[in-house]
């Protein structure tokens, strides 16, 4: 039996996953703060053998590399991306054995050229098909991901692939198999609005655009309604092609009047998390006001540009 554990970041408006047999598991797509995926294992009562990646991810520095490292997991990444580092290559066709599960690799491009897609079986019952599949930014709850984060050069062959690549999912799997993308709850890697939370291959048939509409149409449509993104985008692929150095969860310390003063006098951005209402009433002159709530991370890494430590 495969069970599937979700860990949500709704500031980036992506989802992480971490499933098991009972005894080890995998993950997909962790975030940078890879300590709640490592807190979800440990309250499962299961040990973590492979971290696999959907794609060199562009919305943000990826945990994965250093969940991996931490946890002594396999570090699974299409063999063709261009990483600076050591880790497991994978191809189409390839199957991963994790415990019980077996782990079908779907090259899936579209959102980027060497985008994969993992559909997983429970390798304990045989001849079975698999259960849930990985999306990561191809197929997701009623749109697919984006083809235009790479550059216009390569917009119009992705946004092909990537009609390619869900019809590709929705051939080749069953109709109820439930579908786990990584993009789609409120990401600028969506190519339209996502919908729902929970959704299946059958359903995806009946209502994705792309999976209803046929190619052309569908291309025409999608790139007509692409709309700007973050400019820090633009630092994410080179950060997690470099392997991102450890992320510092230890609590900030607390800064006094003067300190702030001093911050702000240097130029340097402090940033008020009250609502906007809160912020109008009354607030130390000179601070910015981003609301903690909603696509807070989006829209604070937007505006500020990356910081000299972005890796």
């Amino acid at each position: 039996m495969i069970t599937v554990l979700t860990v949500e970041t709704p500031g980036l408006g992506d989802r992480s996953y971490l499933a098991h047999d009972g005894e080890v598991a995998l993950v997909v797509d962790p975030q940078r703060d890879h300590d709640r995926i490592r807190a979800a294992a440990d309250e499962a009562g299961v040990r973590i053998t492979h971290v696999f990646e959907s794609h060199i991810h562009n919305d943000y520095v990826t945990g994965g590399f250093r969940l991996a490292r931490a946890t002594g997991a396999q570090y699974l990444l299409n063999a063709d991306d261009p990483v600076s580092f050591e880790r497991v290559g994978v191809r189409d066709g390839q199957v991963v054995e994790v415990g019980t599960m077996h782990v079908r690799v779907l090259h899936t491009p579209g959102h980027t050229h060497t985008h994969l897609s993992f559909a997983v079986s429970d390798g304990s019952v045989p001849g079975a098909e698999p259960t849930v599949v990985f999306t990561g930014g191809s197929l997701l709850y009623g749109s697919t991901g984006r083809p235009d984060l790479l550059g216009p050069d390569h917009t119009d062959t992705l946004a092909h692939a990537q009609w390619h690549s869900a019809r590709r999912l929705a051939a080749e799997l069953p109709d109820t198999t439930e579908i786990f993308p990584t993009h789609g709850f409120g990401s600028f890697c969506s190519a339209t609005q996502a919908t729902g939370t929970a959704s299946t291959i059958g359903a995806e048939k009946a209502a994705n655009p792309a999976l209803t509409r046929e190619q052309d149409e569908w291309v025409r449509e999608l790139l007509a309604g692409l709309d700007a993104f973050p400019a820090y985008y633009a630092h994410m692929g080179p950060a997690n092609s470099a392997g991102p150095d450890e992320i510092d969860l230890s609590t900030p310390a607390e800064a006094d009047p003067a300190e702030l003063r001093r911050r702000i006098d240097a130029g340097e951005w402090v940033v008020d998390l009250r609502t906007g209402t809160a912020f109008a009433a009354g607030h130390v002159a000179g601070t910015v006001n981003i609301g903690l709530g909603g696509q807070f991370v989006t829209y604070l890494g937007w505006l500020t540009g990356p910081p000299s430590g972005c890796r």
